[in-house]
């Protein structure tokens, strides 16, 4: 599957931790949405096509990534989720532990690991992107 038909929704409160990411994983080929808050992410999430993954901060106001997560699999129980948080403690208070297609990673993040963890949740290998242009 070409990474281009695959769709990555990209979830932070903060504009520029989540321009970052978008752009990372749009130069990396993915088809990438971003939402500001877990409210309007449940909005996007609701209209087609569907997400392969589904990049989430931990902690923002109104809805943690961890709420984002469960109302996610409410309706796609194998959704596959990495969690981009600076907050990896509050994390595991909130979870415990992380389930199958789940993963995290510390935020500063940088693009080569944003883009080798999306590509080890979504082929179970890294991948190299194309060569930018």
């Amino acid at each position: 599957m070409a990474l281009s038909s695959l769709r990555v929704l990209v979830v932070d409160d903060d504009f520029l931790a989540r321009s970052y990411a978008k752009h990372v994983l749009d130069v990396a080929g993915y088809d990438v949405v971003g939402a500001g808050s877990g409210l309007e992410a449940l909005q996007v999430v609701k209209q087609p096509p569907t997400f392969d993954l589904f990049v989430l901060d931990v902690v923002m106001p109104q809805m943690s990534g961890t709420e984002l997560a469960r109302h996610i699999r409410q309706s796609s129980p194998d959704a596959k989720i990495l969690y981009v948080t600076g907050h990896s403690d509050q994390l595991f208070t909130d979870r415990g532990a992380l389930w199958e297609h789940e993963a995290f990673i510390e935020k500063p993040v940088s693009p080569e690991a944003l883009r080798e963890a999306v590509s080890l949740l979504l082929h179970g290998t890294f991948k190299n992107p194309p060569a930018a242009a």
